[in-house]
């Protein structure tokens, strides 16, 4: 292989005489290397210019681009407003659901409550409860009943509360 020794910064040549020569240093050397090694690439380095160039005002594509906006703007919107609703509605059906079981559960736990209360109103269970307390039939004068007549509290006239002594005999 044959060493390159082109000076790249030589100021007495131009650049494009300096990359030509280096290009055909290159392609000369090439058969010489295609034992399983690619091909080299060259790259070109391209000035543009452009601080000169001025768009020109386009006011129908201006129109066609606010057109187009506005429609994408109403397009998203409507889709926008479509799922938010979708979406309530499978919450509420969620919601709902929820709500049945809720629902069920709470009459089975009052079906449950009526029948403990059955259980324990049971007479025979409040007399044998009873018996065990010591406690038995109510003597004559053990009861007391109320001096008022529900009837006349009935007629829509407010009753004073009195505090007094007890009956004789009611604490007995």
């Amino acid at each position: 292989m044959a060493a390159c020794t082109t000076n790249y910064l030589d100021p007495r040549r131009g650049l494009s005489a300096q990359v030509a020569e280096r290009n055909a240093e290159l392609m000369a050397q090439q058969p010489l290397r295609r034992r399983g090694i690619r091909t080299p690439e060259f790259f070109f380095q391209k000035q543009f210019d452009n601080s000169r160039l001025v768009k020109a005002p386009d006011p129908v594509r201006m129109k066609e681009m606010r057109v187009f906006t506005a429609a994408a703007a109403v397009l998203f919107s409507l889709i926008l407003v479509y799922g938010l609703q979708h979406f309530y509605a499978i919450e509420s059906g969620y919601r709902v659901a929820a709500e049945r079981q809720t629902l069920e559960h709470l009459r089975e736990q009052n079906r449950q409550l009526r029948l403990a209360e059955d259980q324990l109103a049971r007479p025979g269970r409040i007399a044998a409860m009873a018996q065990q307390y010591g406690l038995g039939v109510p003597h004559p004068g053990q009861v007391v009943l109320s001096n008022v007549n529900p009837t006349s509290s009935m007629s829509g006239q407010p009753v004073m509360a009195q505090a007094g002594p007890p009956p004789f005999g009611a604490g007995q």
